[in-house]
């Protein structure tokens, strides 16, 4: 989820704990878990600051390692620690059990997202994600800020309030994860093109009946489309290259993240008077005919890289991001 999102679910998460008596009848324990559950709900996120060792290392690592079994583990005691040295006694078992609470959702929440997580490691390097919430869901956003406008104004009992709010959102998850199935599961039918190996991803939108298709070929390249109102709309093709310059540009540090990350990466070559220009595009986040999540390498005629790029960009920008004596 976005990080609004996860601080609303912070606050929200807060006052659930007023289910557990010793929170709710101690203000000094119930600010401990408030300052806890939001902290914790940010805390996976903070590998952000990798972004200080340049884009490759946090396209490669973002929501990997921070969102592992052992973060989960790490984090908790980390601020459950904090809140102890600050507050002095506190009930720790369950103040750190609503820590907990709080980090484990935010890393189960962001399985739901396209761009998943590493949540198995040390099990497993797999990226999970589910494809079944956009990163930014109104209701699930806009739900928290009136439970927590009612709660601020002390018009409902948080214990009362926030138990309804989450069964609510249980249900809503059910409800987009059987739809999200049910709708994938039959898109061939619906798909007049369809031929047998032909794979799909369906991908959501910040609209509830919306939702992008990428369509896998046999043969490596991609359809992308737009479902909705029961139909198909396709929007596009790519046609994934090669050639030399494609399979040396897969030794850069910059396309190893990208591909390490993504496995919807589809690659374009152009020859330019100096060389070639390599684009890797994740294919799944096609937004306003662009692509905008790429790894671009340039790179001469003997395949000797000039410049390169890796992360999010315009198309009106991505030559800022390189030379522009080459571009």
């Amino acid at each position: 989820m976005d990080t609004g999102t996860h601080l609303v679910i912070g606050f929200g998460l807060a006052g659930l704990a007023y289910i557990d008596p010793v929170v709710a009848a101690d203000p000094v324990v119930s600010t401990a878990v408030l300052i806890g559950t939001v902290a914790g709900s940010q805390a996976p996120d903070a590998d952000t600051l990798l972004r200080l060792r340049g884009n490759a290392v946090y396209v490669r690592n973002h929501r990997g390692l921070s969102h592992s079994l052992p973060a989960l583990v790490l984090w908790t005691l980390l601020i459950a620690g904090l809140l102890r040295l600050s507050f002095g006694e506190l009930p720790m078992l369950h103040v750190t059990a609503w820590v907990f609470g709080a980090v484990a959702f935010h890393v189960f929440t962001d399985l739901f997202n396209t761009y998943g997580t590493q949540a198995l490691r040390p099990l497993s390097e797999r990226w999970v994600s589910w494809n079944i919430i956009h990163i930014f869901d109104p209701f699930i956003f806009l739900s928290h800020v009136l439970a927590i406008f009612l709660w601020s104004l002390k018009l409902a009992r948080p214990e009362v309030l926030f138990p309804l709010l989450y069964a609510a959102l249980a249900l809503y998850y059910i409800w987009r994860s059987w739809l999200h199935h049910h709708l994938e599961k039959n898109l061939y039918q619906k798909d007049i093109g369809y031929e047998p190996g032909d794979r799909y991803t369906l991908i959501p939108t910040i609209h509830p009946y919306q939702w992008q298709i990428v369509k896998r070929k046999e043969n490596g390249w991609f359809e992308l489309g737009e479902y909705r109102g029961g139909t198909i709309k396709w929007v596009d093709r790519t046609t994934c290259h090669a050639h030399p310059a494609v399979d040396e540009s897969k030794h850069h540090p910059n396309v190893k993240a990208l591909l390490y990350f993504s496995s919807y990466a589809c690659a374009e070559v152009k020859e330019k008077p100096w060389g070639y220009e390599v684009i890797w595009a994740d294919v799944r986040y096609r937004h306003r005919k662009n692509y905008p999540f790429v790894a671009v390498l340039l790179m001469d005629h003997e395949y000797n890289t000039l410049d390169s790029y890796v992360g999010w960009v315009s198309e009106t920008n991505l030559g800022k991001k390189l030379r522009a004596g080459v571009y």
